[in-house]
């Protein structure tokens, strides 16, 4: 059992529940994941047009169910008339073992009473900052706020949940890392940061190698966290770690169970 999202320190963190073998962002994917003991699930929320919370990464439907148009136009009722499981393939299209299965979209409220011991990590993807409120009256009414960690690329969501819920992780926006980033390698960081930095980042973004051994090195001795996403290759998996990053995300939950056990540190 976990005292609160980072101790102990996550290692495994399943990218949109357990996606390689479950359509992503499910509860099927999620409690697969919870199953096969992974540390945190990481999950996307949008706000439905009548206010709800609930899960999906893409702001359209056409991806991954039955449905088409955006997210945020449709109603909690009419999300949960699609499936969900409806585009899911393992070998290219010639199957789709989902399909007709009674997959839907599921709510925060589902996920977190579905999976009551496990830690998330969640992206808030709406650009309305309402999503805020309403996203932490479902933290708060689950008790969830040790066992979250509120990300989004929005700056306006990640400053609002600071100021409404500093009791709350919450990770690094995208402007706050390459600003930490740029200064990391001009050798301008401070000497010490004010609170717990959690980094959420790829290995390069338009063009910029992020992960370096000095980066890690110089954000460690100022007590950041470094969890990296989305790593699927074994061998990857294990140079990160042995870089000393802290946490690793991915659609392969088992592989990197399997990577961080051989090196012992999970």
């Amino acid at each position: 059992m976990y005292d609160d999202f980072l101790s102990p320190m996550p290692r495994v963190v399943a990218h949109r529940g357990d996606s390689i073998n479950f359509p992503e962002n499910t509860l099927e994917a999620f409690i697969s994941g919870v199953d096969m003991g992974i540390d945190v699930i990481e999950t996307d929320v949008h706000l439905t047009k009548d206010g709800h919370v609930v899960i999906w990464h893409d702001p359209t439907l056409e991806r991954n169910t039955d449905g088409k148009g955006t997210l945020e136009s449709h109603t909690l009722k009419e999300l949960k008339g699609y499936d969900a499981g409806f585009t899911f393939t393992k070998d290219g299209g010639k199957t789709f073992p989902f399909r007709g299965k009674g997959i839907k979209l599921c709510t925060l409220d589902e996920a977190l009473e579905a999976c009551p011991e496990q830690r998330f990590n969640i992206d808030l993807k709406s650009k309305d900052v309402s999503i805020v409120d309403a996203y932490l009256s479902v933290i708060r009414r689950h008790k969830a706020e040790k066992r979250v960690c509120t990300a989004s690329f929005h700056q306006k969501n990640i400053n609002a949940v600071r100021t409404k819920a500093p009791d709350i992780q919450t990770s690094l926006s995208t402007m706050e890392v390459m600003t930490l980033v740029l200064r990391q390698k001009a050798h301008i960081l401070p000497k010490a940061f004010s609170r717990k930095m959690i980094f959420q980042i790829p290995v390069k973004e338009a063009g910029i190698t992020l992960l370096t051994e000095s980066f890690v090195h110089d954000m460690h001795k100022r007590g950041a966290i470094i969890m990296v996403w989305t790593i699927n290759d074994e061998k990857e998996m294990e140079k990160l770690f042995r870089m000393g990053v802290d946490t690793i995300m991915t659609d392969d939950p088992a592989l990197l169970i399997k990577c961080a056990g051989r090196l012992g540190i999970r």
